[in-house]
């Protein structure tokens, strides 16, 4: 046989595909290391968040390995780490506690089905326009959500107690020193080495003092015990019919969205700090699947998790690899290694976030603030209280229908109109700058059927129409100048807008040679 006509994988084209994939990242080493430091510091985050959704800490821990090993093998952006989410657990709270915990695992499995059927419709691509000043916001809200979330640590229960109290005295000073022993190590060690990531380095030398020394603080045992056992396919335990779908449906759709857009987010964050480019789609897919199975495991569900993200990447994680090594690693410390695991001082995993706080935080976005647009920035600090003081999704929606409510105000002012009369007695009404919904008013206004000539002529070549909005205004100005007994042209209007004139009829001039072929956004046309 030929040897053109014999293709054999080797290992080299084995490799070649999986980069591609961005399977291997920076490497087998560097992203296997930073799989171990995401995987260290998803263990508090995952029983933290358990424990806002009001359920065991078992299954927030089987959700951070489930949902970020699918995700990281099914997901359209390498590199990114995923797992239960506060912004998840914050909505799933409700109906833990009115319905229980397997109405939950009913409304993830649901959650990534609807998650799935986005990525099929290519809905992730809408992702794009979302404006900068609500990413800026976006990325400073969760930097300070991140920030506030450490604090928890930072109170203890008294003994006899009920309620937490903060830190005071000696546990306090020993509480901060370790956390900026951890935050200097992880700032330094760059600047000396790079042989293994700082955040783990930090882990390893201040969890080795604490121990050595027997330091009195809070360790991740202190917090929940981690030991488990593989998870095991678990139907969810309710009811099938139409009850159950209306109680979980609400509760899934938001899941689905906070998920989508939290993890979508995400992306377009790493994207523009490897300048690489996820692929939302195929992210919309993954993460759905990733809901789906989960729900059908045991696991609270989850989504892109910046934080962690942000370890990863800056410990040299690019690839699937990194994800995968987290949660093989997550999985192994939840069946083998937990007492271990439990003595990792609090005070270094607090030290780590701040870190990931400092780096998240768009600073630049502070030096700009009187340089940019006033509307910008009102914008930007809007989604950042938002995101603070309600949840991600909700700043995003917010950020995105405010910052298109200023540019359809700014660009309703942006229309005008030249009046000329011409020799034959003619009046024409050249119209300038775009027509939609935010201008229909003060495109009404410029016309004046009474006093106008018998023969009135509106110009489009120097505009055009945007909606279904703006073609009814041009119905209502046609339809008082028919009452009037006078004849309005409308010239240069495009074929697709003057189909949906009902009411001006014959008034329309349409040259086929010379007006244009743009089409208005308007169902009717679909």
């Amino acid at each position: 046989m030929d040897d053109h006509k014999l293709k054999i994988a080797t290992p080299s084209m084995l490799h070649g595909f999986f980069s591609h994939e961005g399977f291997w990242g920076s490497g087998i080493k560097t992203e296997v290391l930073s799989g171990l430091t995401v995987a260290l510091a998803l263990v508090p985050e995952a029983v933290a968040f358990a424990i806002i959704a009001g359920v065991d800490p078992l299954v927030g821990l089987y959700a951070a390995f489930m949902v970020g090993l699918l995700a990281s093998l099914f997901g359209g952006r390498p590199g990114m780490i995923s797992g239960a989410t506060g912004a998840m657990a914050v909505v799933m709270v409700a109906l833990v506690a009115t319905h229980g915990v397997e109405y939950l695992f009913a409304a993830v499995v649901l959650t990534g089905l609807i998650q799935i059927l986005a990525g099929v419709l290519h809905l992730g691509k809408y992702i794009r326009i979302v404006p900068h000043p609500v990413m800026l916001g976006f990325v400073n809200g969760l930097a300070i959500v991140i920030f506030l979330a450490q604090l928890e640590q930072f109170k203890v229960m008294p003994e006899g107690g009920e309620e937490k109290v903060w830190m005071s005295g000696s546990p306090m000073f020993l509480f901060l020193g370790l956390i900026a022993a951890t935050m200097a190590i992880i700032f330094f060690l760059p600047k000396i080495t790079k042989i293994i990531p700082s955040s783990l380095a930090a882990i390893v030398v201040i969890s080795l003092v604490v121990i050595g020394f027997k330091l009195d603080t809070s360790t991740v045992g202190s917090i929940a015990s981690i030991k488990g056992e593989l998870p095991k396919f678990h139907y969810p335990l309710v009811p099938f019919n139409m009850e159950t779908i209306w109680v979980v449906l609400p509760y899934s759709i938001t899941l689905a969205g906070v998920g989508l857009i939290e993890s979508l987010l995400t992306m377009t964050l790493i994207d523009e700090m490897t300048d690489t480019r996820g692929r939302g789609n195929r992210e919309c897919i993954g993460q759905g699947i990733a809901n789906s199975i989960c729900g059908f495991f045991g696991g609270m569900g989850g989504c892109a998790m910046i934080g962690q993200s942000m370890i990863n990447i800056n410990s040299g994680g690019r690839g699937r690899l990194s994800g995968l090594s987290a949660a093989g690693f997550l999985l192994m410390f939840i069946l083998f290694a937990n007492e271990y695991i439990e003595m990792i001082p609090m005070a270094v995993l607090v030290g780590v976030m701040f870190m990931v706080v400092i780096g998240t935080f768009e600073w630049s976005s502070l030096r700009i603030m009187n340089k940019i647009p006033l509307k910008d920035a009102f914008v930007l600090i809007l989604v950042s209280g938002v995101t603070v003081y309600h949840d991600l999704a909700m700043a995003v929606v917010v950020g995105v229908i405010v910052s298109v409510l200023i540019f359809a105000w700014e660009h309703a002012r942006h229309i005008h109109v030249v009046k000329r009369d011409g020799p034959e007695g003619w009046r024409t009404y050249e119209l300038n700058g775009p027509l939609f919904f935010g201008c229909i008013s003060e495109f009404k206004d410029f016309f004046d059927p009474a006093n106008d000539p018998d023969d009135v002529v509106i110009e489009f070549r120097n505009s055009r129409v945007a909606d279904h909005s703006a073609i009814a205004a041009i119905d209502a100005v046609a339809e008082k100048y028919r009452k009037a007994g006078k004849t309005l042209h409308l010239r240069h209007l495009s074929e697709d807008c003057a189909m949906l004139l009902h009411k001006a009829g014959d008034m329309v001039e349409v040259n086929v040679l010379e007006d244009p072929h743009y089409h208005v956004a308007d169902d009717e046309l679909g």
